[in-house]
C-alpha cells in the first residue's frame, strides 16, 4: 500500500490518508469544498461547493498519477436531493468525457455544514 498525500487537496482533518493506493487502484477520502490553503469552506452553494470537492479530488489523482479517465466509481453524499441536477451539471461540466460509476445519497449533515462530498476508485496505470 502507499498513502497519497498532496498539499494541492485540503489536509486530513481526522486520523485518515487523502488516499491509499492498493495494487492498481486509489480510493481516496471523501473530499468536502474545503480551500487546501485556509482549510476554510468555499462556496455557499452547490455549485460552488461542487467545484471546490472536484478540484480537491483533481489534486489527489494527479498526486497518484492517475486522472478522471480512469476513475471506476464515485460516490457522493448531499445533504439536499433536491440539490442533485445542479450537482450532475458541475460534474459533467468538470469530467468531460469521463462518466465512472456513481452512487448519490441524501445524508443528513457533513463535516464542517458542507453540502456535498465525494470519494472515488480510480485505476493506477501499472
Amino acid at each position: 500500500m502507499q498513502t497519497i498525500t498532496t498539499s494541492s487537496a485540503p489536509a486530513a482533518i481526522g486520523p485518515y490518508s487523502q488516499g491509499i493506493v492498493s495494487g492498481n487502484l486509489l480510493f481516496t477520502a471523501g473530499q468536502i469544498p474545503l480551500d487546501p490553503k485556509e482549510m476554510a469552506i468555499v462556496g455557499t452553494t452547490i455549485e460552488e461547493q461542487t467545484l471546490q470537492v472536484l478540484r480537491n479530488l483533481d489534486a489527489v489523482l494527479e498526486a497518484a498519477g492517475t486522472t478522471w479517465n480512469r476513475v471506476v466509481k464515485t460516490t457522493v453524499y448531499l445533504t439536499d436531493l433536491a440539490e442533485f441536477a445542479a450537482m450532475n451539471r458541475i460534474c459533467e461540466q468538470h469530467l468531460g468525457g469521463a462518466k465512472p460509476a456513481r452512487s448519490t445519497v441524501q445524508v443528513a449533515a457533513l463535516p464542517r455544514e458542507a453540502k456535498i462530498e465525494i470519494e472515488l476508485v480510480a485505476e493506477i496505470e501499472s
